[in-house]
């Protein structure tokens, strides 16, 4: 018989979540018998973001990325060794569960930190979607024991939000990527607006960079649109964690106030709650 889940260690379970953070409301309102499959996920994904801040060496970062696909190949095996590994491993459904989409988001998160640049706008929605639409079926599948008769609306859902939060992330850290060597946008679209490396690391975005970026916002926008009609009806109570990233990501696309402002925070808070709330009725 399978011991009930472990509870995860810290400091794992703080960097998961952090306070006031979209993945904290998202789990802190998510229903009760995701949010421990989905803690486990967001963990793993807050090893590897910090994998990937490009202030980091780059040969001490894919060094270790390699032990974590080791480690994910270990999960896949019933054997992981990692406090996260084991968190995972323990879960109801962890026997039944392919764990494979992890495995296939550390080895996306290694292309981006060897600083390769994505050639063309066409590979953006393919890059995201195995950087972070991947981890989120995992999560949905460590949850469900039912059939997956609403499979394709989830994968469009995970895929349009990873898409989404890639944006956003590239819009907001670009200049700081830019300063480290590496380039977070298609480098054909670069081109076509006129986009020079320098403007990336100019301290003000000249107007051509400017009209680039808004134009991203409303793409980001869409995506995080599109993941909201995706989701089919009847997954949206069990899966409204989603739902809430989606609207915490849209409204802070514009980035007009700091997340540190109390009212700021505030108003997420409201809006992650009505979110799931309008979500768990719609069920």
């Amino acid at each position: 018989m399978r011991l009930p889940p472990r509870r995860l260690e810290e400091p794992y379970r703080s960097r998961a979540v952090p306070p006031a953070t979209a993945r904290y409301w998202s789990w802190l309102f998510s229903a009760h018998d995701c949010r421990e499959a989905l803690l486990g996920i967001y963990a793993l994904l807050a090893e590897w973001r910090a994998l990937l801040d490009p202030g980091l060496e780059a040969s001490v970062a894919q060094l270790k990325l390699a032990w974590w696909w080791e480690e994910m190949q270990r999960l896949r095996s019933g054997s992981p060794v990692h406090p996260i590994g084991r968190y995972l491993a323990a879960m109801p459904r962890a026997e039944v569960t392919d764990f494979s989409p992890l495995s296939d988001a550390v080895e996306a998160a290694t292309r981006q930190i060897a600083g390769t640049p994505l050639e063309r706008g066409e590979e953006l929605a393919a890059h995201a979607s195995a950087l972070r639409a991947g981890p989120f079926i995992v999560a949905a599948r460590l949850t469900s024991d039912r059939a997956n008769d609403t499979e394709a609306g989830l994968l469009r859902c995970v895929a349009a939000l990873a898409a989404a939060e890639y944006l956003a992330g590239a819009i907001a850290d670009y200049r700081r990527e830019a300063r480290f060597g590496r380039v977070a946008f298609p480098v054909d679209e670069l081109l076509a607006a006129g986009i020079q490396d320098a403007d990336l690391s100019a301290a003000d975005a000249p107007p051509h960079l400017q009209s680039y970026l808004e134009q991203l916002r409303l793409r980001a926008a869409q995506f995080y649109a599109a993941a909201v009609d995706a989701l089919p009806r009847m997954d949206r109570g069990r899966l409204r964690h989603l739902l809430v990233l989606a609207a915490l990501g849209a409204k802070q696309l514009n980035g007009r106030r700091a997340p540190t402002d109390a009212h700021f925070r505030l108003h997420d808070l409201y809006l992650a709650w009505t979110t799931a709330r309008r979500a768990a009725l719609q069920t």
